[in-house]
């Protein structure tokens, strides 16, 4: 089965065409075939096919790659939002009320969550989605949440190292022992990536050390959560360790960002985070011209980032963090692919993932331009028209 999608004003592939990295063509048509892209090029061009859909001079981009996600927990943390918005200020500690709260949930209550989810970024054109563990911080916990989400996506994240639970409040060093042992062996059959919270109120460098090298052992890549709330040694240990993306970025030196320029590791930026915590936002602007390669992520959780809004998370990267649409949309999409090292999506290329979204705009600028508004028509996720 071929179907066309063609009359499109202006289409993004994110296969760079001079010195235009979104690869931008006008008047354009794709084929899909299958669960693949298997033609692009000017809708005059176009080969027959089986159907044809009419996009109706819209834009149409990559579906977003969504690389950083907290998406398999219980319980609410909208008191604590509401503190912050009195003025309260955030620390890593919440997440230990998440943590009692999905303990207490079955796992039929945990999947039907996590569906809900993804189906709420499916609506808003995210067809790629990385899921981390983290609220669970014990053996089984943990073990049961990268069960669950290795059922919806093959992008899972064992995060036992997220912070220390209670009851290892005052041996946190015993905790590591038991991440970096029977926790990870009951994990890592689930997960392709190991994370850890780098960063202070959770884990020191030397402790996130020995969790990612422990992952590493264990055939898990790494990835790091760190600077998110100062700076820290967090961003040297990734790249050293060839991480394939840091996180948050928030608070950064001079050094952290000539180390990142010169790897490649991704530094993803979650602006979300910011806009709920009242954080500075970093400047992307300052990291781009710099040479990093910077991908959006939405960090959806109950605590710092309570948002599935890729769109949103565009919106304030070009308004808060220097960023001009082009580039928010290829982080939002070919950045995320980076940060999870995949080639296969956040493109729109003759063997790629058959991932696309048709906004109700003529250009993705009126992601940026059009704040809060709907924007995304529909959606195909794997050649199906999912949305």
């Amino acid at each position: 089965m071929r179907t066309l999608l063609t009359n499109i004003a202006e289409l993004t592939t994110n296969v760079a065409i001079g010195g235009d990295p979104c690869g931008t063509l006008s008047d354009a048509a794709v084929v899909i075939e299958g669960d693949r892209i298997a033609w692009v090029g000017a809708a005059a061009d176009a080969p027959e096919s089986d159907e044809t859909v009419d996009a109706g001079g819209r834009a149409v981009i990559p579906g977003f790659v969504d690389s950083h996600s907290h998406l398999v927990f219980a319980g609410d943390r909208a008191a604590e939002f509401e503190a912050r918005m009195a003025g309260q200020k955030y620390a890593a500690g919440g997440i230990r009320s998440t943590v009692a709260a999905t303990r207490a949930a079955s796992d039929e209550e945990l999947r039907a969550r996590l569906r809900g989810f993804l189906a709420e970024m499916l609506a808003q054109g995210t067809t790629t989605v990385e899921v981390k563990s983290g609220y669970g911080l014990s053996v089984a916990d943990e073990a049961r949440l990268v069960r669950l989400a290795a059922e919806v996506t093959p992008e899972v994240t064992f995060l036992g190292a997220h912070v220390v639970p209670v009851e290892y409040a005052d041996r946190p060093d015993e905790y590591v022992d038991l991440v970096t042992g029977p926790m990870l062996d009951a994990c890592a059959p689930y997960a392709k990536w190991i994370d850890v919270f780098c960063e202070t109120g959770a884990f020191t460098v030397t402790q996130s050390r020995r969790v990612l090298e422990a992952g590493i052992a264990r055939g898990l890549a790494p990835r790091v959560h760190a600077s998110q709330l100062a700076p820290g040694e967090g961003v040297r240990l990734a790249v050293e360790l060839g991480a394939a993306s840091i996180d948050h970025g928030t608070y950064l030196t001079d050094a952290d960002i000539d180390a990142l320029a010169q790897s490649s590791t991704v530094l993803t930026l979650l602006p979300g985070v910011e806009f709920s915590t009242r954080q500075p936002y970093p400047d992307a602007r300052r990291l781009i011209d710099a040479g990093v390669t910077v991908a959006l992520a939405c960090d959806t959780n109950p605590g710092s980032s309570f948002t599935s809004s890729m769109p949103f998370c565009i919106a304030i990267a070009v308004r808060d963090m220097g960023m001009t649409p082009a580039e928010a949309v290829w982080a939002a999409t070919a950045g995320g692919a980076r940060a999870l090292r995949r080639e296969d999506v956040g493109i729109i290329a003759p063997g790629a993932r058959a991932d696309l979204a048709l906004l109700d705009a003529p250009t993705r600028v009126h992601l940026a331009y059009r704040p809060g508004v709907p924007l995304v028509r529909q959606v195909w996720k794997d050649g199906i028209a999912a949305v």
